[in-house]
């Protein structure tokens, strides 16, 4: 089988060792080319750059060609790689990761790893996002080799999913390699965040805000995200982009409105 060339990217930054780690081990079995954003984009959704240039300059590791780093998004990241940098590269899957925190339930929504992902399947490749369940301090190695591990599984064995352009969200729990307890295919969970905002004052008196807030879980079963992976499952959810509720269209589409 051939190898599969792959664009990596991330939210967390080019220099990020959840991406660092990742790309060390993909290149274990495929090419890999890096497009990802020059700094920190947690959160960004899948927001893109229209009224503003797009920077990028080549990236360098111990001397070594890394990939390119990006003065934008996620999602500019995963675009201008694959129509601009590496436009003479047919890829054959887009990995957005390791992200330093779970996008499981609610947080999919504002993910920019998710984002990057997202794009490379609007683009018309197969595409995955992947996150570590933690946001303390993390090894990546072991996360790493596992994610490689189900890629190439993926890669070589599951042609369902690379054959349809598929979106795969995979969040991965935080804990040794020995105690996952297996891979289970989930839905998105219905936990989300209850927010609240510090108000705190600077030095000159001036009041700013900050986001805060303690996640409500709702999912126990591991038929969803949060729940596998809290129980030591690795998760993967299949997602899209169409974010058309159906049963609300079918219950709604003969009323007639006026203006």
């Amino acid at each position: 089988m051939k190898k599969p060339n792959i664009l990596v990217s991330n939210d967390d930054g080019i220099e990020a060792p959840g991406l660092v780690n990742l790309v060390s081990e993909l290149k274990k079995f495929a090419n890999v080319f890096v497009s990802a954003p020059y700094r920190q984009q947690s959160a960004v959704g899948h927001s893109i750059t229209i009224f503003y240039p797009i920077r990028a300059h080549e990236h360098y590791i111990n001397g070594e060609f890394f990939g390119m780093a990006v003065d934008g998004t996620p999602a500019d990241a995963v675009k201008i790689g694959v129509l601009n940098f590496y436009k003479e590269v047919k890829f054959d899957l887009v990995v957005s990761g390791i992200n330093h925190g779970s996008n499981t339930a609610i947080n999919i929504i504002y993910s920019g790893t998710v984002s990057a992902a997202t794009e490379g399947t609007i683009l018309g490749i197969p595409s995955m996002a992947i996150s570590l369940n933690t946001f303390e301090k993390a090894d990546f190695l072991e996360p790493s080799a596992m994610a490689a591990s189900l890629i190439k599984d993926i890669w070589e064995n599951h042609q369902l999913i690379t054959s349809k352009k598929i979106l795969l969200n995979i969040n991965i729990p935080n804990v040794r390699t020995e105690e996952i307890k297996g891979v289970i295919v989930t839905k998105q969970g219905k936990s989300y965040w209850e927010d609240s905002f510090e108000v705190r004052s600077d030095p000159n008196g001036r009041d700013y805000y900050w986001l805060t807030g303690k996640m409500e879980i709702l999912d126990e079963s591991e038929e969803y995200d949060i729940a596998a992976v809290r129980k030591n499952y690795i998760s993967i959810t299949p997602l899209h982009y169409d974010l058309t509720d159906y049963e609300v269209y079918k219950e709604i589409k003969n009323l007639k409105f006026k203006i």
